[in-house]
């Protein structure tokens, strides 16, 4: 993938997370896309409270990996490069 793709790909993905920002906003929280594998994983840091909050496995998937792929069906999975990692 180009660096042009790349750079669209990743706009894109964060266009489509301005529908979940609100609700991680009202907890003091964030998320940023910082990269999309040429295999199609987004990878994303979460910003603020979201960073140490326990429930972030949680909205990972049923936030932010689900409304990315409903604007993006390419994208196989979405990452978090930091946050709390929970086993499971």
């Amino acid at each position: 993938m180009s660096t042009e793709e790349k750079t669209k790909l990743i706009a894109q993905a964060d266009a489509a997370l301005d529908q979940v920002r609100p609700h991680l906003k009202v907890d003091g929280g964030n998320v940023e896309v910082v990269d999309i594998t040429d295999d199609f994983t987004v990878k994303v840091k979460w910003l603020g409270n979201c960073e140490i909050c326990s429930m972030s496995a949680m909205t990972m998937k049923a936030g932010i990996e689900e409304t990315i792929r409903q604007k993006m069906p390419q994208v196989k999975s979405v990452e978090a490069i930091n946050g709390v990692m929970l086993n499971g």
